[in-house]
C-alpha cells in the first residue's frame, strides 16, 4: 500500500491530485491518502482528511512506500520504519504554506538514501513509476541522531532571540 500524507495544516491540491492522477492510471496499486483540508476530491484513491495519529502509525508501518510533502516528522517517521519516502515542497509561493521551509527542508534531506525528492508533480508521477526500485530509508546511526538533535536545539536557541521567537511564546502562554 502507497501511503500519501498532506499533514494537517494547510491544502497541498498539488500533491493530492498528482498521486489520485497517478493512482487512476496504476488501478492494481492500493494508494491511500490523509488529504487534510483539501478542496480536491480524490477519486480513484482511498483518502480522509484527517486521521488520528494510532492509527496513522499503524498505515505507515502497513505502507510500503510513503508520499509526503516535505514535512520533518514524515521524514523521520519514514527513516524510522526504513520506508522509502518521496517528498514533494509545498511552495509557498504558490500559496501552499507561509513560508518557504520545506525548500529548506528539502535541501537538508535530500542526499539521504531512501528520501526520494520530487522536484514538481511530473517528477513524482516518474518517481512513482519507479516504485519497485526505490531505496528504503536507513535509520540513522546514534550518532546522526545525536548530531541531529544537538542541530534542533541550537536552532531553538537561536531562534528564541528573536523578537518574533518572544511574541509567539508569551502568547502562548497568555501572557501579554
Amino acid at each position: 500500500m502507497i501511503l500519501l500524507s498532506v499533514g494537517t495544516q494547510l491544502p497541498f491540491d498539488r500533491l493530492v491530485t498528482a498521486v489520485d492522477r497517478w493512482a487512476a492510471q496504476h488501478p492494481d496499486q492500493e494508494v491511500f491518502a490523509q488529504i487534510g483540508p483539501s478542496a480536491y476530491a480524490p477519486t480513484a484513491m482511498r483518502s480522509e482528511a484527517f486521521i488520528d495519529p494510532v492509527r496513522f502509525s499503524a498505515l505507515q508501518a502497513q505502507a510500503s512506500l510513503i508520499v509526503s510533502h516535505a514535512g520533518i516528522g514524515s521524514i523521520i517517521n519514514a527513516m524510522d520504519m526504513g520506508k522509502p519516502i518521496i517528498i514533494l515542497a509545498r511552495d509557498h509561493k504558490r500559496g501552499e504554506h507561509r513560508n518557504g521551509h520545506q525548500l529548506a527542508t528539502v535541501q537538508r534531506f535530500a542526499h539521504l538514501p531512501g528520501v526520494h525528492v520530487a522536484r514538481d508533480p511530473e517528477h513524482l508521477l516518474t518517481l512513482l513509476d519507479r516504485i519497485d526500485t526505490l531505496e528504503p530509508c536507513q535509520r540513522p546511526s546514534e550518532q546522526e541522531a545525536q548530531a541531529f538533535i544537538t542541530g534542533v536545539r541550537d536552532y531553538v536557541a537561536t531562534a528564541q532571540s528573536l523578537p518574533l521567537w518572544r511574541l509567539l511564546t508569551r502568547a502562548l502562554r497568555g501572557a501579554p
